[in-house]
């Protein structure tokens, strides 16, 4: 097993663990701006009006929904690596009477055709995949010529006074609470650490323009999260 491949293995067991509190800790952790975040993200990847729209990493699938209710005409495809986030998505659709697909799907080998789709979003899973890059790669193959895709990101925290409250908060407060309600406390060591891994936006926006994609992105509540859109030419 390559090391891509394990990263991939262990984060799937991680997400797969702590499914039944996921949506939960969202809500709590994030103080519900997490909410206002995605909807933003669901704007943006339906301005052009897009017939058939692929939620990558859905979890527990709100954007996925959202991205339906927002756009009842567009097809709406779910995708995850981990079959008890599925389930609970799958629960959420039929209980809101939403009809979206929700399928296993790995990231980095997307199980679909080139250019199936019009719009792409990820919220708060790109950020976990083993390869940004062959992730990146992925997104362009599966989009239409004139397609979008939207990442909505937790980015390292900013410099300054804020960003050192939000390393304690991220560091010490939020795995304890998580710990506490999940009974995982290293998924909620590991998210923290997977924050300060993740590339600064304006080295992801350089990512996604090296694959190909026109790019705009702007930062959220101070810096706490961001939000990249990278068309397809």
């Amino acid at each position: 097993m390559n090391e891509v491949e394990a990263k991939a293995r262990k984060v799937r067991a991680m997400f797969g663990e702590i499914a039944p509190r996921y949506d939960l800790l969202n809500r709590l952790l994030s103080g519900g701006v997490d909410r206002r975040w995605r909807r933003l993200a669901v704007r943006r990847a339906i301005e052009k009006a897009p017939r058939r729209i692929l939620d990558v990493a859905t979890g527990t699938g709100d954007v996925a929904l959202l991205l339906k209710r927002a756009r009842p005409e567009a097809e709406v495809v779910g995708g995850d690596f981990t079959p008890e986030m599925l389930e609970l998505a799958r629960a959420k659709a039929r209980r809101s009477g939403l009809t979206v697909e929700f399928l296993e799907a790995d990231a980095l080998h997307l199980p679909f055709a080139d250019a199936s789709f019009d719009a792409l979003t990820v919220a708060f899973g790109f950020r976990n995949f083993a390869d940004y890059e062959r992730g990146l790669a992925e997104f362009w193959r599966v989009l239409k010529p004139g397609g979008r895709a939207v990442i909505l990101e937790f980015p390292p925290p900013p410099k300054g006074l804020l960003g050192r409250a939000y390393r304690f908060y991220f560091g010490g407060v939020l795995p304890w609470i998580g710990g506490v309600i999940s009974g995982r406390p290293e998924a909620y060591r590991y998210l923290p650490a997977s924050v300060e891994r993740f590339p600064e936006p304006e080295r992801l926006a350089a990512m996604m323009r090296a694959v190909g994609f026109e790019v705009e992105w702007r930062t959220l509540t101070a810096g706490i999260a961001a939000v990249h859109v990278g068309d397809k030419p």
